[in-house]
């Protein structure tokens, strides 16, 4: 097995003095010191937020995590008062979909360095799957300067991988025409959308060997069906807007992400008392940003739920390893007092059956749920309608006998060989309140 291409980056990137967690740690606790620093002298936010904490009080990485948490509701509330540099200088806004009805956008600002990092960090991320034997297909936005596809093919270019920016998956013929036209064997995107491209053009689908799935949680089931219908290799990509696009990537073994350790630094809190976990202990993701020019951030809530592993990788590097993402602490949503809702959950239920392309989940009020599923012309829909029912039924009565309390609607809809606008980001719509925040990207 192929150790990590990350490895010898962040070595050279850090230029530490040996390849181990103690060399790297002192590395990043130089950074994390500068990183506060220059927020400090140069953000209205953090001049603000920081003012009771002195630099040079900065010891340990332990004395780090007294700092206080950078909330997404703090950039949502005035996203110019973190910039660092002039707006001059700025080279990429993004701005962040919310829902709710504040009308406050969240805004990401990047310059050029700033996304040369990412550039940097893509390069030797995808060297885990792809080389310069591979032909790759984009299927995320890459028109525009910046975006994360322009990002990616400038990358795959340094390695001299072929690479073809498609965008979104929104006309399923001309993906296919694509595939069969530029001989792709690797397919770069969103997890449902994968999975509703391989259901409804699985003969194109049969020429890919490996994807990498980016800017959402992962069903194992979605994995396994890969797997085991396409002999595909599946990678996860684990990273969102705020971290500049990349976080953290697979290597071979499969098995959790390597983290972008020279850029970021990152911690696992419980989400309740914000207190640091140990090692194999779920929490929330949390991370600082190095070296950003336009907008650092520090200590930073994601609201994605992680852990980091306790043994070694088994491609044998020094680096640590992030386990998959379990989701978001905001997809899982109590129930009146009867139990919850978990997103997780759901996509392992229902994606189970290939006849479904895509489904929502809505939470109306503490006594109605609603599940609207679409399924594709299939001959059998009444066998599949009543094995569905069941299942998601039969969870719900085995793990909190809530089908005394809350009533479960399901929806059905069929819209065959039609893209379905809505297979962007899986989250459960709450209508009991207002939400606001994005997940991974």
């Amino acid at each position: 097995m192929k150790k990590t291409p990350m490895e010898d980056w962040i070595i050279q990137r850090t230029r530490i003095s040996s390849a181990t967690q103690v060399a790297l740690e002192a590395y990043q606790l130089n950074k994390l010191i500068e990183t506060m620093n220059y927020a400090k002298q140069n953000s209205v936010f953090y001049e603000r937020h920081l003012e009771d904490f002195e630099c040079e009080d900065l010891k340990s990485l332990t004395d780090f995590k007294q700092l206080p948490f950078t909330h997404a509701a703090d950039i949502k509330e005035s996203p110019f008062s973190f910039l660092c540099v002039s707006q001059t200088k700025v080279d990429r806004i993004v701005t962040l979909n919310t829902s709710g009805t504040s009308g406050k956008k969240k805004r990401i600002f990047f310059t050029n360095n700033d996304l040369q990092q990412t550039v940097d960090f893509f390069n030797y991320g995808m060297r885990s799957l792809t080389d310069s034997t591979d032909r790759v297909l984009v299927l995320l936005p890459g028109q525009a300067y910046g975006t994360i596809g322009d990002l990616l093919q400038k990358a795959l270019n340094q390695s001299q991988t072929a690479c073809t920016v498609f965008g979104l998956l929104t006309d399923l013929e001309a993906v296919e025409k694509s595939i069969l036209e530029n001989d792709i064997n690797c397919i770069i995107g969103i997890p449902i959308q994968l999975l509703y491209l391989s259901r409804m053009k699985s003969e194109a689908f049969k020429k890919i060997e490996k994807v990498l799935l980016s800017t959402d949680y992962v069903p194992q089931v979605l994995v396994d069906e890969l797997n085991q219908k396409f002999d595909c290799q599946v990678f996860n990509h684990y990273g969102m807007t705020e971290m500049g696009y990349g976080g953290g990537v697979e290597c071979q073994a499969l098995n959790g992400y390597h983290l972008r350790e020279g850029d970021l630094y990152f911690e696992i809190i419980d989400p309740d008392s914000g207190q640091p976990l140990t090692d194999g202990e779920y929490g929330e993701v949390v991370f600082t940003t190095f070296n950003r020019e336009a907008m650092p951030l520090i200590r930073y809530r994601t609201g994605d739920i992680g852990a980091f592993a306790t043994e070694p990788c088994a491609c044998g590097t020094f680096l640590r390893t992030l386990k998959k993402v379990e989701g978001r602490l905001g997809n899982r949503l109590q129930l009146s007092e009867s139990g919850w809702c978990d997103l997780k959950v759901m996509e392992e239920l229902i994606l189970e059956f290939e006849e479904i392309i895509d489904y929502q989940v809505i939470l109306e009020n503490n006594e109605a749920l609603t599940i609207n599923i679409t399924l594709y012309d299939i001959a059998n829909e009444d066998i599949i309608r009543k094995q569905v029912v069941q299942k998601i039924q039969g969870y719900f009565l085995k793990h909190y006998q809530l089908l005394m309390n809350v009533k479960i609607n399901i929806n059905w809809e069929q819209r065959p060989d039609q893209m379905i606008n809505s297979m962007i980001k899986r989250k459960i719509v709450d209508q009991r309140k207002e939400k606001g925040d994005e997940g991974f990207f």
